[in-house]
């Protein structure tokens, strides 16, 4: 997936291929393989280019950190402690930007 997010097109299988270090290069039928499988998932759209399809994500990188971040939250018996250790984690210009992401989350959610 991080292939495909980093060049912010559709790819060729073998572009993700030739993007992987050569010093743990694995075959290519390998990398084929696993695009298909994130294809079958739901994780990658194709697009018929020639012989080969184009592969391009559903989602970006983001949305898919931050369906993680919810998973963790619902795996947590106690949120708002997983939320309170969270945020004694971040640096104080990532807290002020959450901050002002929460209120104006706030706000919106106010005017609606």
């Amino acid at each position: 997936m991080d292939r495909v997010w980093l060049a912010g097109r559709p790819v060729l299988v073998r572009e993700v291929w030739a993007g992987l270090r050569p010093e743990r290069e694995p075959a290519y039928n390998t990398v084929l393989t696993v695009v298909e499988i994130l294809y079958r998932k739901g994780w990658l759209e194709r697009e018929k280019d020639g012989r080969a399809y184009r592969y391009r994500a559903t989602a970006t990188r983001e949305d898919y950190i931050a369906g993680l971040m919810g998973e963790a939250l619902e795996a947590s018996p106690d949120r708002t402690a997983a939320l309170r250790s969270f945020v004694g984690r971040i640096d104080p210009a990532e807290a002020r930007q959450l901050r002002r992401m929460l209120d104006q989350a706030l706000r919106e959610q106010a005017g609606s």
